[in-house]
């Protein structure tokens, strides 16, 4: 039955994007994230519906969509520069030809729809849908972990969600690091979106998915999630209008949640003070280590799964039990084939230095063109000519840029270098940035008192509550 509703919902997904186009990019965004192929077990597996939506979406926008207002950014630029230097250590120099080419499937898809989504992102209705979709779908797995978690099913390693599978969000470190990362989008739909009214419904069903996203952590016991947590706790300080009183009531949860923990979250979390205490942390700085080395040596980097070719030895603290006695001591490991545990030294090993540098600037610049669109529309706040059709704008910018300083700190100890999902975030940077300085440009607002707004900029800028506004001429 399951799997027969699921089937039909994608279908109907598909079925309404033949009226308008934009929503077969919703639908990707949809099957990309959640993977419904992976759920079902029977007519599921029957179509590549996510084969289907990536040509629909760029087929839909190609034929049939407006192009009116599309700009091609210089981060786009810089993620199709990524995608060439990719596609030739793949190519060319990859260490393991046959694993790199693997990878490479999905990477190259991954990175082309991330460089198209700005250019259909000509709206701020357009813009609002798609986080809408991007947040409902991750949620979807999210609650389903958290209650697996609450109902006392978490552990590392054996939290499943939807389906037993560890690529993609069904990761453990993975969808910690995200499901954090979207809180930020989460409050920004509460309160400015307007797909859905923000009445209290809204808000409640807000509140408790930004509750189950602080049970995934728990539910994993990722430590990713936890530093997670703490950083966006931190962010967050910046927005809040009652510092110390956000400050006061955070402390106050957290020492009635400590009580409620599983004995097994606390000690994998007392880990994070010394990675010497336990293998997993030590084998990533054993990892990381030997990244730097080989990059002396192929500053270029080895191609997609350079990481099979290393081969290293550590010392970890073991504690040794003798006749009764505990003792700690230092014991020699030796490992081969670990993977990166961190985008960073993923980036180095497999694109070398110059693809590291392509992708920290990528990742820089988004966080400082979403720090300038902050500060126009605060500084205008401020100065008592923001207009109320504005309100939304600084608030999106400061949230993308939240949930890209998690992402990068989380992917400090994860490999999610290219994850579609953050990808996907950094095109809703791009088609934000484009669209807001096409907007409020100078020359724009000179004409804008001669002549009435255009279909773009009006749909773009309109406020209208309730789920009618799905049929507002979003084209």
């Amino acid at each position: 039955m399951l799997d027969a509703f699921l089937f039909l919902f994608v279908l109907g997904f598909l079925a309404l994007g033949l009226r308008k186009p934009f929503i077969w990019v919703l639908a990707y965004l949809y099957i990309d994230v959640i993977a419904p192929q992976k759920i079902g077990w029977t007519l599921m597996p029957i179509l590549p519906v996510s084969l289907i939506a990536f040509v629909a979406a760029f087929s839909g926008w190609a034929l049939a969509d407006s192009k009116e207002g599309a700009r091609f950014t210089f981060r786009q630029f810089l993620m199709v520069l990524l995608l060439v230097y990719c596609g030739m250590s793949t190519l060319l120099w990859a260490d393991f030809p046959k694993e790199a080419a693997e990878k490479w499937g999905w990477v190259w898809k991954a990175l082309v729809f991330a460089i198209f989504l700005p250019l259909t992102l000509r709206t701020k209705l357009r813009i609002e849908a798609a986080i809408l979709v991007l947040v409902l779908a991750a949620g979807a797995i999210i609650i389903s972990g958290a209650m697996k978690t609450a109902t006392g099913g978490g552990g590392y390693g054996t939290l499943y969600f939807f389906v037993n599978d560890n690529t993609g969000l069904y990761e453990s470190s993975i969808i910690s690091c995200v499901a954090v990362a979207i809180i930020p989008l989460v409050l920004w739909l509460a309160k400015h979106g307007t797909i859905y009214p923000t009445d209290w419904r809204v808000k409640l069903f807000a509140c408790a998915l930004i509750f189950a996203c602080l049970l995934i952590p728990v539910g994993t016991e990722a430590r990713t999630g936890l530093l997670c947590v703490g950083v966006l706790a931190t962010l967050l300080l910046r927005s809040v209008k009652r510092r110390f009183l956000y400050m006061a009531a955070g402390g106050v949860l957290m020492m009635a949640a400590v009580p409620f923990l599983p004995q097994s979250f606390t000690e994998r979390m007392s880990t994070i003070r010394g990675h010497q205490g336990d293998e997993s942390a030590s084998t990533r700085v054993a990892v990381w280590e030997w990244t730097i080395n080989y990059a002396k040596s192929k500053p270029l980097g080895g191609g997609f799964d350079a990481y099979r070719g290393n081969s290293f030895t550590y010392n970890a603290r073991a504690v040794v039990d003798e006749g009764g006695v505990s003792s700690v001591r230092m014991q020699s490991v030796t490992d081969q084939a670990r993977a990166y545990h961190s985008s960073y030294f993923e980036m180095l090993g497999e694109q070398g230095w110059p693809g590291l540098a392509i992708w920290l600037t990528l990742h820089g610049l988004g966080v400082w063109q979403m720090e300038m669109l902050r500060r126009r529309y605060r500084k205008r706040e401020k100065e008592g000519v923001l207009k109320p059709d504005e309100a939304w704008k600084a608030p999106l910018a400061t949230a993308l840029q939240q949930a890209q300083i998690v992402y990068l700190v989380g992917s400090l100890f994860v490999g999610i270098a290219y994850q579609p999902f953050i990808l996907m975030l950094i095109g809703l940077q791009c088609g934000l940035w484009a669209y807001l300085n096409r907007v409020d440009s100078p020359g724009k607002k000179r004409l804008r008192h001669m002549s009435r707004p255009s279909a773009d900029e009006g749909s773009g800028d309109a406020v209208t509550a309730g789920p009618h506004a799905l049929r507002q001429p979003a084209q």
